[in-house]
């Protein structure tokens, strides 16, 4: 009859077994933890993506909603018979008949533009001020420009001069209407209106392009302009995004 050595059969595992056994338990809590972060991280990255074309879009969407609802206030106002201005894609307003600005060499605005601005100014706030907008909007130019006749810095102080009046005449004119607004968008348009003198930095060609970009010669009538121009939150836009990358 046969013995069976009962020392010889394997009740429990050895200890060389259970080292393997437990390292493969740990491999498969590795996998499935690296696995989680990976979703994880996926999951973070797309919604970052996400994020950025959100921003983007809204961009966009307030940069087409004002240029419409420009064109479509002041469209009627463009011609060259009423008041000889134009709307740009960039959101600006060029005013360009410059026999109705100011004569040669003055500061001061003549009759015929403070009409204009008497009946462009109203409407024009009251589209900035609109809940749709206001909140994004950054700055609003009044931008001075000339020809290329005479010294540059002469030129600079001659279009600053003549946007700063422009400024002073819309805000502080009898009856203006910034004088009737609420003290707190009184506060909102000290910081959004700000004037700038180009001299002839940035003369226009006969297409109505900076010269400087399409290198055709200088516009002399076109170049001599005032701009009023809406800068929407780009920054801020452009801010959020690096926080969206960098955090």
């Amino acid at each position: 009859m046969e013995i069976i050595n009962s020392r010889s059969m394997k009740i429990f595992p050895t200890k060389k077994e259970n080292y393997w056994i437990s390292l493969s338990d740990i491999m498969t809590v590795l996998m499935v933890i690296f696995l989680f972060i990976a979703i994880t991280y996926m999951r973070q990255v797309r919604s970052e993506q996400e994020d950025r074309d959100r921003i983007l879009i809204e961009y966009q969407e307030t940069n087409i909603a004002l240029y419409e609802i420009l064109l479509d206030e002041f469209e009627d106002d463009f011609s060259e018979n009423r008041w000889h201005a134009e709307l740009g894609e960039d959101l600006s307003i060029r005013f360009l008949n410059e026999e109705v600005l100011f004569d040669y060499n003055s500061v001061n605005l003549k009759t015929e533009f403070q009409n204009i601005l008497s009946q462009f100014f109203p409407r024009y706030i009251n589209i900035l001020l609109d809940e749709r907008f206001r909140d994004k909007i950054a700055e609003v130019r009044i931008e001075g420009h000339t020809d290329s006749v005479g010294p540059y810095m002469y030129n600079v102080e001659l279009s600053q001069n003549r946007t700063a009046n422009v400024l002073n005449f819309l805000f502080y004119r009898n009856n203006s209407e910034y004088a009737i607004l609420p003290a707190e968008d009184q506060k909102l348009m000290r910081y959004w209106f700000t004037t700038t003198g180009y001299s002839f930095g940035r003369t226009l060609d006969s297409a109505g392009e900076y010269s400087f970009y399409s290198n055709q010669p200088e516009d002399a009538d076109r170049s001599r302009r005032v701009e009023f121009r809406i800068v929407t939150k780009s920054e801020e836009v452009v801010n959020q995004m690096l926080r969206l990358l960098n955090d």
